[in-house]
């Protein structure tokens, strides 16, 4: 059996952050993570058609501030902010805090965003597009969008099939095991008239280098000294 690492997760605390900023007491800890997940399921189920990358949240005392990725922000915003509005007052339902503050973040390009490209080719499945095409399609953008590399995978009863299986398409290169590779990672299901089928999206954006402090030659003297 192959042992399957997030790359999201693999990747925290060196080229990835966080989507939960915020330190707590002991017995509020696991209060304050199932609001967190409250929160993001609520947002990505409501505003779906938003095509809504991720929710980042971060926590005060008494404030939580809401940031949400998205690649519509005029709907989300809605006019002269009354999306907004709206939102906070079904986010206080949710939550104890006193304040809530939501950022709309605007993905300028989606074509190599993994979850939206997820997105994307299960909103095709439930169209009836063939898979093999959807994925294709939505590879063929990534690369000319200017990512390094893509991979794709379908997994259940493609085509109607009684037995599920998993299909899945490579292009460019992915180093998987590279950790200063920024790797993106999607995940969507598209729910068809033969059942759930599961869409995994990993896009290879190049690598992240740190930056080289210049040594002066007076310090590398000192050194050797």
């Amino acid at each position: 059996m192959g042992q399957k690492v997030s790359p999201n997760g693999l990747r925290i605390g060196i080229n990835k952050g966080w989507t939960s900023l915020w330190y707590s007491k002991k017995e509020n800890f696991a209060k304050n993570i199932k609001e967190d997940n409250v929160i993001r399921n609520f947002i990505k189920k409501k505003y779906y058609a938003c095509a809504i990358s991720k929710v980042v949240i971060e926590r005060t005392e008494k404030r939580i501030v809401v940031s949400i990725y998205t690649a519509r922000p005029g709907i989300l915003i809605g006019q002269k902010g009354a999306g907004v509005e709206a939102l906070k007052k079904e986010l206080a339902k949710l939550t104890n805090a006193d304040m809530i503050s939501i950022n709309i973040k605007e993905i300028k390009n989606p074509d190599i965003d993994a979850t939206l490209i997820a997105e994307s080719i299960a909103s095709q499945l439930e169209k009836r597009v063939h898979f093999r095409r959807a994925m294709k399609m939505a590879m063929q953008k990534a690369i000319k969008a200017g990512v390094k590399g893509i991979k794709a995978m379908v997994a259940g009863r493609l085509d109607g099939a009684d037995i599920a299986r998993t299909e899945h398409y490579h292009q460019g290169s992915l180093p998987l095991q590279t950790l200063r590779a920024d790797i993106d990672y999607g995940f969507a299901e598209a729910k068809t008239t033969f059942g759930i089928l599961g869409i995994k999206v990993w896009v290879y954006k190049g690598e992240i280098l740190a930056k080289k402090t210049p040594v002066k030659k007076g310090e590398v003297n000192n050194v050797n000294a």
